[in-house]
């Protein structure tokens, strides 16, 4: 630190100076090459550019591509050809036994207005031009699956081949027969133990085809195919939203694949392929290699529905906020029945709810969409995960229109009640208003003496037990008896039977509807020649015989 200090200029961080020192002019100016030379290379060969894949410049389904269609051919090639149909997009190949689509069970019954990629077919080859989804085409395998006869299977344990299983059921002495329609396929209808003889091993078996929320998928008929090649009945186990019409599914089933279910419990389906089927000869069907975009369909809730305003609409919708849910459906549940509570729930109420809480936006969408077609409804909205549905002006009670009666029935002491049921004239008595099913229920239980409707109303606690025991003994009486028929002989003898009400003859009938003679003994002794007394109301014909014999 002396040192620093001694010195003339102590800043140590000084700056350098501006300019550099001058250059001595007697040295010979540097050299600009390098000190090592680079070699040179020949240029470099310039390939053609290829051909970029369409599929880029095509919109994909992030691009808000919309194109409004009508009912037709949107695009064409030849015989293959894209068409927009009641069953929404449809595809046309030559040589096909029907159009193919991506769903044949879930295509809404409304007409698409738009489409929202570019009309192509879903199928190979590779290289066609088909809109980006972010992954390659499927590529063709390069494994070589032999193609096996089930007429003529391989035999059992040769090494690389699996079981393949061969026609039947048959008799014995019945074979195989070469069948090209539906009918030929199936052959005789199968008896009730084949059905059991085929269905019990599938029972505890996983190995099964589900079918989920896109339903019945073209891709799945060949699915169900490789299935059918190694055993006579496959298990198709259904969930989600097809649930919904069950019989629309098996219908579907039946059709496209020409198999026949045997067997259907739940959401479970036993899809038999026919006595006569060979793998060989099975329907073959193109692969689609990309899932197509949904078409635009119009909106399921609308602010004015048909047959509202906007104020009625806006008011129902405020209603159904406090309103309760009729159930609540699971994800990936099977819903049999929800088609039948919709339609008993609006039985007593104009307004119904279901809750969806957990489910996929799409799936109850799709649910309120097929209520919409089955029940029938109008969909109000589906706000908090849940469908609110009116049933409309246009609805019509599953049940006859309810009567209204008065309290009072004329009923007589055997309970066979001779009223009308129309509405009193005295205002006095209150007039009662049920559901259909409920006035059915107490009307069948008056008619057969298990109900009784009073005269009086105001009656004391020991008034009323008293009609309780007298109608106890009564509809106890008609249940266990039946009207006697009395009959007298020439010998003074009589004999007791009984006539049913709805005239159907026992087998030892004869032709007159009586016993035959040879039926009746004739030493009657248990009867006397007074046996014409009509037995009292409200005892059996049992009783009286007793009280014969105790005489006796």
């Amino acid at each position: 630190m002396r040192i620093l200090a001694s010195l003339p200029d102590g800043n140590l961080f000084s700056s350098l100076p501006s300019t550099p020192p001058p250059r001595d002019p007697r040295l010979p100016p540097p050299s600009t090459s390098p000190p090592i030379p680079v070699p040179k290379y020949p240029p470099k060969e310039q390939k053609p550019k290829s051909r970029p894949n369409p599929a880029f410049k095509l919109p994909h389904r992030h691009t808000r591509y919309y194109k409004p269609v009508n009912l037709g051919v949107i695009a064409s090639d030849g015989d293959r050809g894209v068409t927009i149909g009641e069953s929404g997009v449809s595809y046309r190949l030559p040589g096909a036994p029907f159009e193919f689509q991506y769903s044949y069970t879930e295509t809404p019954q409304a007409k698409p207005l738009a489409i929202r990629e570019p009309a192509f077919l879903p199928f190979g080859p590779p290289t066609m031009p088909r809109p980006w989804t972010g992954k390659q085409p499927l590529k063709k395998s390069k494994k070589k699956i032999p193609l096996f006869d089930s007429f003529n299977p391989p035999l059992p344990g040769k090494k690389g081949v699996k079981h393949v299983e061969m026609p039947g059921p048959f008799a014995l002495g019945k074979y195989p027969q070469e069948g090209k329609t539906r009918e030929d396929i199936l052959g005789e209808p199968l008896k009730r133990w084949e059905i059991s003889m085929l269905v019990k091993p599938l029972l505890k078996d996983n190995r099964q085809v589900n079918l989920g929320r896109d339903g019945l998928t073209h891709n799945m008929l060949e699915l169900i195919h490789s299935h059918w090649k190694r055993r006579r009945v496959i298990k198709i186990k259904c969930k989600g939203v097809p649930t919904v019409d069950m019989d629309n599914v098996c219908r579907r089933l039946e059709e496209k694949t020409g198999g026949k279910i045997i067997f259907r419990v739940g959401g479970l389906v036993y899809l038999f392929r026919g006595r006569n089927y060979n793998y060989r000869t099975r329907p073959q069907y193109p692969l689609m290699l990309w899932k197509p975009a949904a078409p635009v369909y119009p909106k399921l809730i609308q602010e004015a529905p048909e047959g509202l305003t906007k104020h009625e609409a806006d008011e129902l919708r405020r209603k159904g906020k406090s309103l309760l849910p009729i159930c609540k459906l699971a994800k990936n549940g099977v819903y049999l029945t929800l088609v039948r509570d919709v339609r008993n729930a609006f039985e007593g109420s104009s307004l119904v709810k279901v809750n969806c809480k957990g489910m996929h936006a799409s799936d109850y969408k799709k649910l309120g969409a097929k209520l919409k077609e089955l029940v029938p409804c109008v969909l109000l909205s589906f706000d908090d995960e849940q469908i609110l549905m009116w049933r409309g002006k246009d609805w019509k009670s599953m049940y006859p229109e309810p009567p209204s009666f008065s309290n009072p029935v004329n009923l007589d002491i055997a309970g066979d009640a001779d009223g009308s049921g129309t509405p009193s004239d005295d205002p006095s008595q209150g007039t009662i208003r049920s559901s259909p099913k409920m006035i059915s229920l107490w009307k069948r239980a008056i008619e057969s003496t298990k109900a009784l409707v009073l005269d009086e109303i105001n009656l004391g606690p020991d008034d009323l037990l008293k009609k309780v025991e007298e109608f106890e003994g009564i509809s106890q009486a008609a249940e266990h008896s039946y009207p006697a028929l009395v009959l007298s002989r020439e010998d003074g003898a009589s004999s007791s039977m009984a006539e049913y009400e709805d005239g159907s003859q026992s087998e030892n009938y004869d032709e007159d509807g009586f016993y035959p003679e040879d039926d009746f003994n004739d030493d009657d002794e248990f009867y006397d020649s007074d046996s014409s007394d009509v037995v009292p109301l409200g005892s059996l014909p049992v009783d009286h015989i007793s009280q014969r014999l105790q005489r006796k």
